[in-house]
């Protein structure tokens, strides 16, 4: 125990402590005032260690006994309790400060999260809050034990990966708190993917104001988060509520790989069950290998049909895919994707076909 916490507990003045003085003061042993009370010697004894708390009734039969009024008797019992809960208080997040050592804490600081600028009880504090829980073994509960993919004390890497992972995570709980969701309706997010589908092609500079309308318009969440650099997380997907929440990073600064990413999101939404948490390219969180391989799937076939590639019967170069892209109406980058990562060209070639991604102006503005 820290030594000033310690010392202010010493000194900490028990309402016992001014009952014990009061008898002192009367002339009046314990055992008298226990009979006067109608209560025995050892109930007396735990009002005067502080064991027993003073309540209404009590304050009352010492106001008859000793002359001093109820409401001061409730004020002292009230004041102690209160200043031995905070010192209490102050000695478990003392005790917590560990738990820090493996939080992301320079980087929620950066993005406003925290306001401590230090290693401290303040911070362990304003973690805790940040969370929205009691303790770290509630917070390993809920933000980490269902992800993890083995002993969740592995080591600190690992577990440094995981506490990023659950930052990320509670960023995107936090900031879907600031908008009032409609109903999710399933048929309308079905209708509007395909409005969706034209922000693709014709990717606007409001591209990323436009989906979240759309997506939120239909009762799906959508969030924009910085990428954290110990959480390699393109997205997730889960359900808060009664409404599904897409969460999309940063990371990925070039168009068809954003699409891709939300698509695949979008898949899950309207593939998979209100109890699935999915979380992207986080290699240590137990995926649903299947389930992956669905959205996957989904995302491909809402981009580009599967058989693509028999159009390039006159070769590849940038004029063919853009050709292409008119031909399946969506954006040049997502064909060029598409040939990348079935490693028909390298993923040097044509870059420049590609529209470049910025959500810094949405991500600053949460």
């Amino acid at each position: 125990m820290n030594k000033i916490i310690k010392d202010e507990l010493d000194l900490l003045s028990k309402p016992g402590d001014t009952i014990y003085e009061t008898l002192e003061y009367l002339q009046m042993s314990q055992a008298e005032l226990a009979l006067r009370m109608g209560k025995t010697p050892s109930k007396i004894n735990d009002l005067i260690t502080g064991k027993e708390p003073i309540t209404i009734n009590t304050a009352m039969q010492l106001e008859k006994v000793l002359g001093i009024s109820t409401q001061f008797w409730l004020n002292r019992e009230s004041i102690y309790r209160e200043k031995l809960a905070r010192l209490e208080q102050e000695e478990f997040l003392e005790e917590c400060i560990g738990w820090l050592k493996n939080q992301p804490v320079a980087e929620l600081r950066k993005l406003g999260h925290l306001k401590a600028d230090k290693i401290s009880t303040a911070m362990v504090d304003e973690c805790l809050q940040f969370y929205g829980v009691s303790n770290p073994t509630q917070w390993e509960t809920i933000y980490v034990s269902q992800y993890a993919t083995t002993s969740f004390r592995k080591n600190d890497n690992y577990t440094q990966k995981l506490s990023s992972m659950a930052a990320w995570l509670r960023i995107g709980e936090i900031e879907i708190r600031k908008y009032n969701l409609k109903a999710y309706d399933k048929e309308l997010f079905k209708v509007n993917l395909t409005n969706i589908r034209r922000l693709v092609k014709d990717h606007p500079e409001d591209f990323a104001e436009e989906l979240q309308r759309l997506c939120m318009e239909a009762g799906v969440g959508l969030i924009y988060s910085a990428s954290i650099s110990k959480a390699p997380i393109s997205g997730a997907v889960r359900w808060i509520g009664n409404n599904p929440v897409i969460q999309l990073t940063d990371r990925y600064k070039l168009n068809d790989l954003f699409w891709f990413a939300f698509f695949h999101e979008a898949g899950h939404v309207l593939l998979h069950g209100k109890k699935n948490i999915f979380i992207e390219n986080f290699t240590d969180y137990k995926a649903d290998v299947n389930k992956e391989k669905e959205a996957d799937e989904f995302a491909n076939k809402w981009l580009l049909p599967v058989d693509v590639t028999k159009e390039f019967t006159n070769g590849i170069d940038e004029n063919e895919i853009k050709k292409v892209a008119r031909k399946y109406s969506t954006h040049p980058a997502i064909v060029l994707g598409r040939l990348q990562y079935l490693k028909i060209v390298p993923y040097s070639f044509a870059i420049t076909l590609k529209a470049k991604i910025d959500l810094s102006r949405l991500i600053n503005k949460m």
